[in-house]
């Protein structure tokens, strides 16, 4: 009996989802939903659940899987309480241990956190460079539609995550859609090792600026940091811009001891509150601040820029309004501004818990404050400065431009210039060579009006400390200084005048 009762247990988590595609009926005024406790829920529907799993054996024709049914019903009821919840059947829960407790082999790509079990696709937001994807030739913003020859639809983002996993050397055959290509594109990428190494730098002398892009928070990003602060004195410089673009996050453990290079021993960077909001933990700085730390840190971020990632710029806009509110002549200001679009708004915590058949549940169980009790979850971090992303024109409007729209393109127009007429051809010839992986990043940070607007801003600020400093004090003052004469995408106020 205990056996029986053990199971009952286990299948009524699954009653709720029939209870949510149930037929709604539409009535003229919405009645409030009534408010329905766990226990209560369970209790009521035990009985709709076992008839509708005894009318099942007894009248349906052919129950082929009863036990993908109910793994699916299962998933269905813990994917519904939150994006992040999920049921980890057999062999994504094997996949999952192998890859964290042993050595992780991949393709190295960063993917969209927004995806839903119901999409098609798995997006690609970049790849990791030199990996094994990149080396493909995967590309950011390519829709992965199937692995393994299996469609990414009603799969969930673990089961699709786990696939592109396996031991190395092993193949893994995608095939993808690509925006202006007519047709998918397969390819077989051989998993290799991840390289932990995920940051770039770069000076830029002609601006006095050094560039620090960071992708994934790893164990090493802390020590790669410590080396590019250690060279900051060996140059001048305005400021210093963290590329914190596209990042998803990866170990909190990580962005703490980032934070810990520049805020004051025992400062808060985040805390966790669980059920009733109840505080669980709070992280904290262990170690002291480097010494030489006074530049301006300017963080790029974006949509993609989610949990770890969000928290550290959180956590550093926090301190760097704290520091300013406190004013003390003695005390070293911070001073960290922001700069793009909202981040994502990833601010909770899943653990994984084992239950019985080899399965596990991935499920939410606490959320995350920034310091001030600023929660995160599903509100993001608002830059200081919004500046949305340009995105390079489409084939068909760069067509569009060649044939129309100037002198040049109309038949037998007077050319002047000593531009040869092969010199086009030439120019993409030299484009399609093979560069390196850091010479295709300054290609493209070339031409990122992102990064050129907060050049600007860094110029602007610089300016104001050299010839007005008590505009720029602090981070207040020096964000609403730069704002009333940096425009970008602020409203235009028009009154029109009568003639």
């Amino acid at each position: 009996m205990n056996n029986i009762y053990n199971r009952l247990q286990i299948i009524i988590f699954l009653l709720m989802p029939l209870a949510l595609y149930a037929p709604a009926t539409k009535n003229k005024k919405e009645e409030p939903k009534k408010t329905v406790n766990f226990d209560e829920a369970l209790f009521n529907w035990t009985r709709t659940w076992a008839e509708t799993m005894q009318i099942t054996k007894e009248k349906h024709f052919n129950i082929q899987d009863p036990e993908e049914d109910m793994i699916k019903a299962i998933d269905a009821f813990i994917s519904n309480l939150d994006p992040h919840s999920s049921f980890l059947d057999q062999k994504t829960y094997k996949h999952i241990l192998e890859t964290t407790s042993g050595e992780f082999f991949g393709i190295g790509i960063v993917i969209d956190n927004t995806r839903q079990a119901k999409d098609k696709f798995l997006l690609v937001v970049d790849t990791v460079a030199e990996g094994p994807a990149d080396k493909a030739g995967v590309k950011p913003l390519d829709k992965i539609v199937e692995i393994d020859d299996q469609p990414l639809e009603g799969m969930t983002t673990d089961e699709a995550t786990s696939k592109l996993k396996g031991e190395r050397n092993t193949k893994v055959h995608i095939k993808i859609l690509r925006e202006n290509h007519p047709d998918i594109i397969a390819l077989d990428i051989t998993r290799d090792e991840i390289k932990e190494q995920s940051s770039l730098c770069f000076y830029m002398p002609d601006h006095q600026i050094y560039y620090f892009s960071l992708s994934t928070f790893s164990d090493n990003a802390v020590h790669q940091l410590e080396k590019l602060f250690s060279q900051i004195d060996k140059k001048s410089a305005k400021a210093i811009i963290w590329d914190l673009r596209n990042n998803s996050g990866g170990l909190l453990t990580s962005a703490i001891d980032i934070a810990g290079l520049i805020l004051p021993k025992g400062s808060v960077v985040v805390s966790t509150k669980g059920k009733g909001e109840k505080e669980m933990e709070k992280y904290t700085t262990m170690r002291n601040p480097l010494p030489n730390i006074g530049l301006p840190i300017f963080i790029l971020i974006n949509n993609y820029t989610a949990s770890a990632a969000e928290i550290l710029a959180g956590c550093l806009k926090v301190h760097s309004d704290l520091m300013s509110q406190k004013d003390k002549k003695d005390q070293k200001k911070l001073m960290v501004f922001l700069v793009g679009t909202r981040t994502f708004g990833k601010g909770s915590v899943q653990e994984v818990i084992p239950v019985s058949n080899n399965c596990a549940l991935k499920i939410t169980t606490a959320l995350y404050y920034l310091p001030q009790d600023i929660p995160v979850q599903g509100v993001g971090i608002e830059p200081d400065f919004v500046v949305e992303k340009k995105f390079p024109p489409t084939e068909q409007l760069l067509w569009f431009n060649k044939y129309y729209g100037s002198e040049k393109a109309l038949n037998n127009s007077i050319k002047t210039g000593k531009e040869s007429a092969n010199s086009e051809e030439k120019k993409v010839t030299q484009n399609n060579k093979e560069k390196s992986w850091s010479q295709r990043a300054k290609d493209t940070l070339d031409k990122d009006n992102q990064l050129r607007e907060t050049i600007t801003i860094i110029n602007m600020f610089h300016n104001a400390q050299t010839h007005c400093p008590q505009h720029v004090k602090n981070r207040k003052t020096a964000v609403s200084y730069i704002k009333n004469i940096y425009m970008n995408n602020e409203p235009i106020t028009f009154e029109e005048i009568k003639m």
